[in-house]
C-alpha cells in the first residue's frame, strides 16, 4: 500500500479536477502542489493549493517551458521509500516525498491537425515537463500513484476510501503501464509530424 500525503497536479485537460482535488484535500488531507492554470482552476474551486514555484523556490521561466524540471519535484517522485540512503538524501536536501502525480499532456496532435499550425507553434506544443513527471512517477510505481486519465479519478478515490487513503500495488502498476503507453504514443505523434517536415 502507498498512502497519499502529497499530490502534484498539472493538467491540460482539467475535466473533473476540481472535484477530484477537493476530495483529495478535504477527505484525505492531501497537500496539493500545482502549476499555472491548473492551480488557478483548483483555487477558484475552493481547493487549497501550493504553487510549484513556491514549493521549489524557483520561478516558472521561459514562458512556462521550465517549471517542474527541478530536483525538489523529481527527487520527491523518484526517491525509494524503503532505501535509507535515498531517504537520508531527501532529508538532507529538504526534499518532500510526492506520492501522487496527476498529469496530462499538451495536446500536440490536436495542435498539428490544424493546417495553419506552423512548425514553431507545433514545437511549443511539445510537452517536456509533463512526460518527465509521468515517467519519474511511473518508474517509482512501487510507491507513487500516477494518473493520466480523468476517467480514473473516481476509481482512485474509491480505492483510497477503502484503504485508509492508500492505493494498491496492482492499481499503481496498471496506472504506470498506461503512462508508458501514453508517452510512447505521444512521442510517436511528434516523430510522425517531424518526418513530414521538409527543413
Amino acid at each position: 500500500m502507498a498512502k497519499i500525503k502529497r499530490a502534484l497536479i498539472s493538467l491540460t485537460d482539467k475535466t473533473g479536477i476540481v472535484e477530484f482535488g477537493r476530495e483529495l484535500s478535504s477527505a484525505f488531507g492531501v497537500e496539493i502542489l500545482s502549476t499555472g492554470g491548473t492551480a488557478k482552476a483548483l483555487r477558484d474551486g475552493g481547493v487549497n493549493v501550493i504553487d510549484i514555484s513556491d514549493y521549489t523556490g524557483f520561478p516558472e521561466i521561459m514562458d512556462g517551458r521550465v517549471k517542474t524540471l527541478h530536483p525538489r519535484v523529481h527527487g520527491g517522485l523518484l526517491g525509494l521509500r524503503d532505501n535509507p540512503a535515498h531517504m537520508k538524501i531527501l532529508e538532507d536536501l529538504k526534499i518532500n516525498l510526492i506520492d501522487m502525480v496527476v498529469v496530462n499532456l499538451y495536446q500536440f496532435e490536436k495542435a498539428v491537425a490544424k493546417k495553419e499550425t506552423t512548425l514553431e507553434e507545433a514545437i511549443e506544443n511539445i510537452d517536456i515537463g509533463g512526460p518527465s513527471m509521468l515517467r519519474s512517477a511511473a518508474k517509482n510505481f512501487k510507491f507513487v500513484t500516477v494518473i493520466t486519465d480523468p476517467l480514473d479519478y473516481s476509481k482512485i478515490l474509491e480505492e483510497m476510501r477503502q484503504n485508509n487513503g492508500e492505493t494498491t500495488y496492482k492499481t499503481r502498476f496498471n496506472l504506470a503501464r498506461k503512462v508508458y503507453r501514453l508517452t510512447h504514443e505521444y512521442d510517436g505523434a511528434i516523430s510522425n509530424y517531424l518526418d513530414k517536415i521538409i527543413p
